[in-house]
């Protein structure tokens, strides 16, 4: 498929996404919204990928929601009847514009974040949802909704609590302010900081190939059990994880792994 607002490249079983907007900044437009859901969708079910990034374009990594492209989709009609009927409509539109960033936490292929430059609100909402979050020096993060009079309603006040915890999210989002790098590091947003966006990706991409390697189904399984665990206490995930593999332990690719090992070789996952 062609996308306004993507560019997606697909290499040994590896797909990365670049976040082109046209918004400036790679801001996020309607063409965004409608094209994220049907593209991760697509990747989900796609055999041949294995890992996923995504990156932006230009040296940021996204402005988020790009306010002038979607201003008459989310603001009140100020001359008429804003009514049920309406309310409504924006709540269908804000629904849609969640799975975006849900199919991303959904999608059984691990998902890399590469940030470089900026990554505000929608953007934030966005790497939130991936597995694995990496930077460069000069990546500057901002849960930025509340400066724009919204609450941030795409994720990250779901999220971001798992993942740095909940005193950060509410500074962030109650603050909208700025942080860098370091600061994104120290309180567990991203794991690893490089000292550009070129080293940054060679790393995001060597990390896929690494992650890519490995047997399709067991890693799909990881994801999925860790995301079906997060709610579930520690006996639950256990039984389920358990019954997951008393499901899909038997494999061609664990028989591969085995003869691999006792013939002291590289194992060739086939994904069966």
């Amino acid at each position: 498929m062609t996308y306004n607002s993507l560019r997606l490249e697909k290499n040994e079983g590896i797909a990365e996404i670049t976040l082109t907007g046209p918004g400036k900044g790679n801001a996020m437009g309607p063409d965004f919204w409608r094209e994220m859901p049907e593209l991760f969708s697509s990747l989900d079910r796609d055999q041949d990928t294995r890992a996923i990034i995504i990156r932006g374009d230009g040296g940021n990594f996204s402005y988020g929601l790009d306010l002038a492209a979607m201003t008459s989709a989310i603001t009140p009609d100020m001359t008429g009847a804003n009514l049920a009927a309406e309310r409504t409509r924006l709540l269908d539109k804000i629904g849609d514009m969640q799975q975006a960033c849900d199919l991303v936490d959904r999608c059984r292929k691990p998902v890399i974040a590469a940030v470089a430059g900026w990554c505000i609100g929608g953007g934030l909402d966005l790497i939130s949802a991936c597995d694995i979050r990496v930077c460069s020096e000069d990546a500057r993060f901002s849960l930025r909704e509340v400066k724009v009079a919204m609450v941030a309603d795409i994720g990250s006040l779901q999220r971001l609590p798992r993942i740095i915890g909940e005193a950060h999210t509410r500074m962030l989002a109650f603050t909208g302010a700025d942080i860098d790098s370091r600061r994104a590091m120290q309180i567990g947003l991203v794991s690893d900081i490089y000292e550009n966006e070129s080293l940054m990706l060679d790393a995001a991409r060597s990390l896929a190939r690494e992650i890519a390697a490995n047997p399709p189904l067991v890693v799909e399984g990881i994801k999925q059990v860790m995301n079906d665990c997060r709610d579930k206490s520690i006996s639950d995930g256990l039984r389920y994880v358990a019954v997951w593999n008393s499901a899909f332990l038997q494999s061609e690719d664990l028989i591969e792994a085995i003869e691999a090992f006792r013939q002291r070789r590289p194992p060739q996952f086939k994904g069966r």
